[in-house]
């Protein structure tokens, strides 16, 4: 990232929004500069190469803190600003939970009610849920069991462990803990059909509105069409913007930093839901015991979070915290990352929104150094970013080339960054980064390179260590300059 393109984002978002605090209250009770905010996320950014980012703080139930950092879309050099349409990926799972709060409220759901007897025929006579007919185990399915991530689906069928890309139970449902978007897809049907009117509708007069978040919809918009960022993978390319015209509560949601924050402090004002609805979602249902989320059917276990009493409520994780009891959630999707943690004693909330992969990378130390909490990122898969060192173009040169050995690979040099590609095992141009001026890493893959010199000073192989297993290549070709350092231009996304 940068520098100077992130002051300018800076600089353009409080312009944008409206004036910022000089300091914000931490869940722990500290205060922490604005500037040291700014200078903080500038740091992170430019060592992880993030390429976009937003950051939000909530302070007695108010949006204080509201700023945007770096590109929308890179290739196009066009910087974030607060009402930028960003893809919210699975922040849409809790706020389709206080809808269905909202209906058990009012009497038309019950949590605990089988969910086939909400509709007009079996469950396995709709086309997506035909692979359940020879298991009677869907109809125990509640919506309790959808809002807690214990249907016993897999996350999502495509990614169904027996690469059978069916629907299928892997445990009775209530039975544990197990992410699925499944879960959150059927709970939609049902309650399609129980009011009578599309996700969208229901939203849009339940929430979206009320509470003021008028750049939020779970479909594309034509008002979106004038500010929407792009993702960015690991590469800090851009990604294809997917424009979705049917609404998933699982994920199809758009919406702004600034809309969010609405949401989030109005559930911390109590808006949108009574006192008990409220202690109902925000209360233990399921204890998480698996080492990791992800993949969602692991079966690996661990005692570390038990100090924190990690577990789920309906929509939402919760963990303990010396300063209060949190709830929080993830979003993630190709080139999107976000995350949030509220804690309702504290009337605190942080936002984290990121257009770029390499966002999760910093989550730890943003929610520890501007939230003041420790989250549980082992748990959540947020690897922390590793140190790297800047190197030269003259020095990076001296590795460009075709290396042949059991694997073929190019490596080049573009815009200052060494990229290695191999077409027989599929690795498209991918960035190495430098661990020291001859040993590199990948950061889609837990592999390392090491460049060797031979006795005239010259590069004349490189040594891959690929997760245990070592290959040598054998340099035969120098890429000539000319071909290296002026990437074609990227059209608009």
């Amino acid at each position: 990232m940068n520098k100077t393109i992130l002051l300018s984002s800076i600089l353009l978002c409080t312009f944008i929004g409206n004036a910022q605090p000089k300091q914000i209250l931490r869940a722990d009770g500290k205060k922490i500069e604005s500037k040291s905010i700014d200078e903080l996320v500038s740091t992170l950014m430019d060592k992880a190469e993030v390429t976009g980012l937003g950051i939000s703080v909530i302070n007695d139930n108010k949006p204080v803190f509201v700023k945007v950092y770096g590109y929308k879309n890179k290739a196009l050099k066009t910087l974030n600003d607060t009402s930028t349409s960003f893809y919210a990926a699975s922040l849409a799972k809790p706020l389709f939970a206080v809808l269905v709060m909202q209906l058990v409220e009012a009497g038309k759901l019950n949590l605990d009610k089988p969910l086939y007897t909400y509709l007009p025929k079996p469950l396995p006579e709709y086309d997506d849920y035909k692979d359940l007919a020879a298991d009677n185990r869907w109809k125990l399915i509640t919506a309790r069991h959808c809002l807690t991530h214990t249907t016993g689906f897999p996350n999502w069928r495509e990614l169904n462990p027996n690469e059978n890309n069916k629907l299928e139970f892997f445990f009775t449902p209530g039975e544990r803990y197990a992410y699925s978007g499944e879960g959150i897809y059927l709970l939609q049907l049902v309650v399609e059909t129980i009011t009578g009117k599309k996700l969208e509708t229901l939203a849009q007069e339940k929430i979206f509105q009320p509470f003021g978040m008028y750049r939020t919809s779970f479909l594309w918009q034509p008002t979106f069409e004038s500010n929407f960022a792009v993702g960015h993978n690991t590469n800090e390319d851009t990604l294809r913007k997917d424009k979705r015209t049917l609404a998933s509560a699982a994920g199809s949601m758009e919406t702004t930093l600034a809309d969010y924050s609405k949401f989030l402090a109005a559930l911390l004002k109590g808006k949108g839901l009574s006192e008990k609805s409220r202690k109902e979602m925000f209360g233990k249902q399921i204890g998480i015991y698996n080492k990791h989320q992800f993949p969602s059917l692991n079966n690996d276990t661990t005692s570390e979070n038990y100090p924190i009493e990690l577990s789920y409520g309906l929509g939402w994780g919760l963990f303990k915290t010396p300063n209060g009891k949190a709830y929080f959630k993830e979003g993630h999707g190709n080139g999107w990352v976000h995350y949030t943690v509220n804690i309702p004693d504290k009337k605190f909330s942080l936002l984290i929104m990121s257009n770029s992969a390499n966002g999760e990378s910093i989550f730890r130390e943003l929610t520890q150094k501007i939230g003041g909490l420790n989250i549980p990122w082992e748990w959540e898969g947020y690897a922390p970013y590793r140190e790297t060192v800047k190197l030269s173009d003259d020095i990076l040169q001296q590795y460009t080339g075709n290396y042949e050995g059991k694997l073929n690979a190019t490596v080049t040099l573009v815009e200052g960054k060494l990229k290695v590609e191999a077409k027989a095992v599929n690795l498209p141009k991918t960035n190495l980064y430098p661990i020291n001026d001859h040993r590199f890493f990948l950061k889609i893959m837990e592999t390392e390179l090491d460049f060797i010199k031979g006795a005239d000073g010259k590069t004349e192989k490189v040594v891959l260590d690929d997760e245990g297993e070592r290959y040598e290549l054998k340099k035969v070709k120098a890429v000539p300059p000319s071909t290296e350092i002026k990437p074609k231009k990227k059209g608009k996304s």
